[in-house]
């Protein structure tokens, strides 16, 4: 999967667990945390739902150093 598509997957993704997301303003550099006010809860669905729509596992030791979107992307390219 190419980073656009992969983007536009996490991004759905958000936008299910955050529905007031607008998923064309979403900013790569920001909090998700403090721009889209996730929960630790939110972060834990959202892991979830990426393990099963992308077959990527994120153990709950990582989640911290995933606040942007950026960060999420990156770790899930590696």
């Amino acid at each position: 999967m190419n980073q656009q598509a992969m983007r536009a997957a996490v991004i759905e993704e958000l936008t299910r667990i955050a529905p007031d997301i607008d998923p064309a303003g979403v900013d790569d550099n920001v909090s998700l945390r403090d721009e889209y006010d996730l929960d630790s809860m939110d972060s834990l669905n959202l892991a979830a739902a990426l393990h099963q729509r992308l077959g990527i596992a994120i153990p709950e030791a990582d989640f911290a150093r995933l606040q942007t979107l950026g960060d999420l992307l990156a770790y899930l390219g590696d």
